[in-house]
């Protein structure tokens, strides 16, 4: 199992080129990194978990700028986003922004996607939270068309456009990584059907292995094998590292929570303190001197 970090990259904290080094050096295998466009002042909908939003959500940097900084910064740490709004993206944009991404970084790029759940951030960019779901999946098979097709076109309800070319198309073939953001049925028909991996919310582990269990029967039902795997971890400990690498998981990612790491040295002592744990349980390697 491979152990990554997951992380806001925002203004008031390390620059994302020295966060990618200093991550690669103490062995980690990825950097994914959050999104928000930004935060309405004037909002009914609450933080799922927190009520109150916290700073960093404010304050993130585009994931794609910070992800270019940390790949040009680095030669083996995997860069990905977790999650980028599919829904506040127009699907050409995405689909070149990646790929230009997973060329600069000579195909270490991953997408992780999510609808989102702050309704007033997603109208502010046009998109009805109602239909925000179907408007994801055409967005991303647009995105995946474009990627993989010479003269690439789609007609749907929500995107549509005629015959276009589109360069570069990714490094990786068919083209990088996909991980759906999102939890239950539906979103394992979709896992599955796109042949996509999953990244898990944020959970207990007890909550995460009966997601697990959930996605194995889906795939078991749809006669294919059960899809790849992305866990974050905000506490994470040996036990969750043992149960999650002996139910297959590809990788979890330790949360560095930046709204309380406020300059680069107490970043450093927070990924140190993180290192161990991450050796013990994972792929992670020794830091490099």
């Amino acid at each position: 199992m491979d152990i990554g970090i997951f992380t806001a990259v925002t203004d008031e904290q390390i620059r994302p080129a020295q966060l990618a080094r200093v991550i690669e050096e103490r062995g980690f295998e990825s950097l994914f990194v959050t999104e928000h466009t930004h935060i309405p002042a004037r909002r009914e909908t609450p933080h799922p978990e927190l009520g109150e939003i916290p700073r960093d959500y404010y304050r993130n940097l585009d994931p794609f700028v910070s992800l270019t900084a940390a790949a040009t910064a680095t030669t083996r740490l995997r860069v990905g986003t977790a999650v980028a709004l599919v829904v506040q993206r127009d699907p050409l944009l995405l689909a070149k922004e990646a790929a230009s991404l997973d060329l600069v970084s000579e195909g270490r790029f991953e997408l992780g996607v999510g609808a989102g759940w702050l309704r007033e951030e997603m109208r502010n960019h046009g998109t009805d939270p109602a239909t925000r779901m179907a408007l994801m999946r055409e967005r991303l098979a647009a995105v995946k068309a474009l990627w993989t097709t010479e003269e690439a076109e789609f007609h749907g309800r929500f995107v549509d456009f005629d015959p276009v070319f589109q360069w570069p198309k990714p490094v990786q073939r068919p083209y990088p990584p996909v991980w759906i953001g999102g939890w239950g049925p539906t979103t394992f028909r979709r896992i599955i059907a796109g042949r996509d991996g999953w990244l898990t919310p944020p959970l207990p582990v007890d909550q995460l292995i009966q997601g697990l269990d959930e996605l194995a029967e889906e795939a078991d039902r749809a006669g294919v094998a059960t899809p790849p795997v992305t866990v974050p971890l905000m506490d994470p400990d040996e036990a969750t590292l043992e149960r999650l690498r002996a139910r297959g998981v590809r990788r979890a990612l330790f949360g560095l929570l930046t709204i309380t790491i406020t300059d680069a040295d107490a970043t450093l002592r927070a990924l140190d303190q993180l290192g161990p744990l991450a050796r013990a349980g994972g792929s992670v390697k020794q830091p490099t001197t």
